[in-house]
């Protein structure tokens, strides 16, 4: 980077000097605030007041659109800038894209005039979706060329939504939400893919990184925004066995994936355990949708959960753990207590899935308690780090 570039970016204040640092923050302390009202709610102890669509529509917009959108958003931000050579988004337009995402949430949650909440919403992901797709064109770089893809899928998914709360229509906002869902599961898909086996390699010291086998990472890629556009054009509210034969499918493709990740030696090292983990929920989720659309008897929330409580809850926490420390000019070793975090976390996705089906109210308090202090303990020890300059000096 030029002097003059590192000059300009020093004199900017850390938090926006790149976009994990306000994105994963944010996103961690909202997801901590989210879950807890949420549980609130389903307790009993929370005021009558609603929130914009009511309590199970935000709920279920806001896991994804506000606290999901943050961290991809942040790590986006910050990845094209190595993927590309060029300066990621920083100072005032980082700001103002942050005030945009933070100024939907608290409309949303506030339940401000249906038109304002609207306009920020929608402005959020196609924002974004310049920002990372100008650093694309201008390097021709075709290969995350479908990264494009997946954040307008996901405003059109929004937007659905939206049109949902205008009209009172229910099944277009579960349809928009349940679509939003396995394009983060796709996105999560495409980017772990990557980092997952390069991160254990690095981590455990390996000559050599596992090969990609790029037919298996297009095809989940691929299966899995089917079934985003199928969920959200309503096929995927009800029963399907064509459909569970992709479902299936998609969660043999995981299978695979994680086999051929695997090494015994990862197990004594949280920041690698903890994205395996979160990996294999993400190959469970898709196999707990194939029984329900083979038997409709089953509780398809238990799947539904999987993924969000356990694949993708669970690849934030881990991600954002280990990316924040390399970004921030620290060494790879997270603060002990991060450990307790990821366990916790993996807990709580016991709780949701499994614990539940015995002792519903219990489950989910259990579940919710292990999200909230898993996240509080990132934001508490990893928030110093978003707010102050990097430890080397540099930029970033």
């Amino acid at each position: 980077m030029l002097l003059v570039d590192r000059k300009a970016l020093l004199t900017i204040p850390p938090l926006w000097r790149l976009g994990f640092r306000p994105f994963f923050l944010g996103g961690a302390v909202f997801a901590l605030i989210a879950i807890a009202a949420w549980a609130a709610v389903l307790l009993g102890v929370l005021p009558t007041w609603q929130p914009l669509g009511g309590w199970l529509a935000w709920h279920r917009h806001e896991m994804l659109f506000g606290f999901a959108a943050a961290i991809i958003a942040g790590f986006l931000l910050t990845a094209v800038q190595t993927w590309t050579g060029r300066p990621g988004v920083s100072g005032k337009p980082l700001m103002v894209l942050s005030l945009v995402w933070l100024s939907a949430r608290v409309g949303w949650l506030v339940g401000a005039p249906l038109w304002l909440v609207t306009v920020l919403e929608l402005a959020f992901m196609p924002a974004l979706a310049f920002f990372i797709g100008r650093s694309l064109w201008q390097v021709r770089q075709k290969r995350n060329y479908p990264i494009i893809a997946v954040l307008s899928l996901l405003t059109l998914a929004d937007v659905l939504v939206m049109a949902g709360v205008w009209t009172g229509n229910d099944a277009w906002q579960r349809g928009g939400a349940l679509g939003a869902l396995w394009l983060v599961a796709a996105l999560m898909g495409l980017i772990g893919g990557r980092v997952i086996p390069f991160f254990t390699q690095r981590g455990l010291g390996r000559t050599a990184q596992v090969p990609a086998w790029n037919w298996l990472d297009n095809s989940l890629l691929g299966g899995t925004m089917l079934v985003a556009v199928l969920s959200a054009v309503g096929i995927g509210l009800t029963p399907y066995p064509m459909v569970g034969l992709l479902f299936a499918a998609l969660a043999v493709g995981h299978l695979v994936r994680l086999w051929r990740w695997y090494d015994k030696d990862y197990w004594g090292v949280p920041l690698l355990w903890s994205l395996h983990l979160a990996y294999l929920w993400m190959m469970l989720a898709p196999a707990g949708m194939a029984l329900w659309n083979f038997s409709p008897s089953f509780n398809v929330s238990l799947a539904i959960h999987a993924l969000t409580v356990g694949g993708v809850g669970g690849l934030i926490l881990a991600m954002v753990a280990r990316v924040s420390l390399g970004h921030t000019g620290r060494p790879l070793q997270p603060p002990k207590v991060m450990s307790w975090a990821f366990a916790l976390l993996n807990l709580g996705v016991v709780a949701r899935v499994l614990l539940v089906m015995w002792w519903p109210l219990e489950g989910l308090s259990i579940a919710a308690a292990c999200w909230v202090v898993a996240f509080l303990m990132f934001a508490w020890h990893y928030g110093p780090m978003f707010w102050k300059p990097r430890l080397d000096g540099q930029p970033g």
